[in-house]
């Protein structure tokens, strides 16, 4: 089934702006316009979250503005300028979120993630990781994620939330309570349905086609039609002139599981062929294969290492055929590498004395294309006496950070994910608990070693600039051994609330 993500970005002329500008650009809660001739008329043509909040609207007078916010921030509009912004971020998303991406004038983008969602963790998990990094570069930005373009377009503007999954097969219904401006209908017809009551979508869709078409033309039935998924709305992607691709158009067109495999390790041999020429691998591969009604299925492989072998490229790509619905037959395919890295070609070194080291990239990509890039990773310390936040995940084929954790006190093989609370008897303030009580069960100690006291990273947060743990390694009458610390050390309450808990298990 097809999924499709609308990006709606309502201030991308003024944060465009913003970070044009730098450490110049006005603070945040300084409303900013943009403004732009209306005919003999300057009115604004952009405006801040600042601005809005202040009663500020796009089509209003300049003079207006101006007279209505003291301390208000007025700038030319560059259109072009934007335009050129919007094609730039759709260049980013495709390659990074999925292969068919395009533009969607004047602020937004559209994205058909059929096939990607696997790669970010799943749709909720994409959907909030292009938001945070839209924010991240001073971006706003909310999205929505449904089964048409149209409804897509609609939640993100009108769905009230940063993010919005519409179910499969729910868009009609998620779309039905929204005002019928979602359905990207010109201002004046948008205008006319209002005066005749139609205020929300719902009401348009309970109503008979014929009249409707009659009285306002074929274009609100067409936009009705594309927003429920009854018709088609082919997405035009972005190409840039640089991109890697080989493709291929079929007289007949083609449907077959085989022969799509078969044509894919033709494509493939012409990708790495194209790759060499530029001494790249690819590291983002996509197939996209173009319907005889117009509809595209495309599907989306990661590599953990700039890849050049068409045998393994073609083996990634036929594990996802079950995902390709050829509908009537497929009539081109297109084979593109959307990301790609320096590969210099290696000289393989025949040695007979030392075994050479194994290569176990292809199985990193073979699973991380089928449980997704993010559930498959590495641990790597991180320099911090902190247990929760002494490691981090990197992906699986990442080069070596150079840190080592500290070794001068052991730690738990297995570590809880959160502390839990014990109820402890113990004597204050640094001898180890006599037993404790975790889960319901107590547990009599006999042996303890400790403490090791940890400090709090008070350059990180205000309140553990006094904070300490003092964790003790323990051992039950069963020969369990534990790692159990006390949020304090036992004496002054700033430094912690000298409550007991259970941060690990030593195998």
């Amino acid at each position: 089934m097809t999924r499709v993500i609308s990006v709606f970005l309502p201030t991308l002329s003024t944060d465009r702006v913003r970070r044009k500008t730098g450490d110049a650009a006005p603070p945040a809660d300084t409303p900013l316009i943009l403004v732009g001739r209306d005919g003999r008329r300057r009115v604004v043509l952009a405006a801040d979250a600042a601005a809005q909040a202040a009663g500020l609207r796009v089509g209003m007078p300049a003079t207006k503005a101006q007279a209505l916010v003291q301390s208000l921030v007025i700038q030319d509009a560059d259109p072009a300028a934007d335009a050129e912004a919007l094609e730039r971020l759709a260049l980013w998303m495709l390659q990074r979120f999925a292969p068919i991406v395009a533009a969607d004038p004047s602020d937004g983008i559209v994205i058909d993630c059929s096939g990607a969602d696997h790669l970010h963790g799943g749709e909720p998990a994409m959907l909030a990781t292009l938001v945070e990094k839209l924010a991240s570069v001073g971006l706003l930005a909310r999205a929505a994620i449904a089964d048409t373009w149209g409804a897509a377009h609609a939640l993100a503007r009108f769905g009230g939330r940063a993010g919005f999954v519409s179910e499969p097969g729910k868009a009609a219904n998620d779309v039905a309570t929204l005002p019928v401006a979602g359905l990207r209908l010109p201002p004046p017809l948008i205008d006319s349905l209002r005066v005749l009551g139609f205020d929300q979508i719902g009401d348009l869709l309970a109503q008979p086609r014929a009249p409707l078409a009659l009285r306002f033309g074929a274009e609100l039935g067409r936009r009705l039609d594309q927003t429920i998924g009854r018709i088609a709305e082919p997405i035009d992607p972005v190409r840039p002139d640089t991109i890697i691709e080989a493709r291929r158009a079929f007289a007949e067109p083609i449907g077959a599981a085989e022969t799509i495999a078969r044509y894919i390790g033709k494509l493939a041999t012409q990708l790495c062929d194209g790759l060499e020429q530029k001494g790249v691998g690819a590291r983002r591969i996509d197939l996209i294969c173009q319907r005889v009604d117009n509809r595209a299925q495309a599907v989306r492989i990661g590599t953990g290492l700039p890849l050049r072998d068409a045998k393994r490229m073609t083996r990634l790509l036929s594990d996802k055929i079950e995902t390709i619905d050829p509908g009537f037959g497929i009539e081109i395919m297109t084979l593109t590498a959307a990301v790609t890295e320096p590969l210099a070609p290696k000289q393989v070194i025949t040695n007979l004395v030392d075994e050479a080291e194994p290569d176990v990239s292809g199985l990193i990509d073979l699973l991380a294309n089928r449980v997704g890039e993010r559930n498959l990773y590495r641990i790597a310390p991180v320099a911090s006496d902190v247990p929760e936040r002494a490691a981090r995940h990197i992906p699986a084929l990442a080069p070596e950070t150079g840190a080592e954790w500290p070794g001068h006190w052991p730690r738990p093989s297995r570590l809880l994910p959160n502390p839990e609370p014990i109820d402890t008897v113990a004597l204050l303030p640094d001898h180890p608990p006599a037993s404790f009580t975790w889960r319901g069960v107590r547990r009599r100690v006999k042996r303890a070693d400790g403490p090791e006291r940890v400090f709090g990273e008070w350059w990180k947060r205000d309140p553990e600039l006094e904070a300490v743990r003092d964790y003790f390694r323990v051992e039950d009458d069963a020969g369990e051994r534990y790692w159990v610390f006390r949020a304090g050390d036992g004496q002054d309450p700033l430094t912690g609330s000298q409550r007991w808990f259970l941060h690990g298990i030593f195998g």
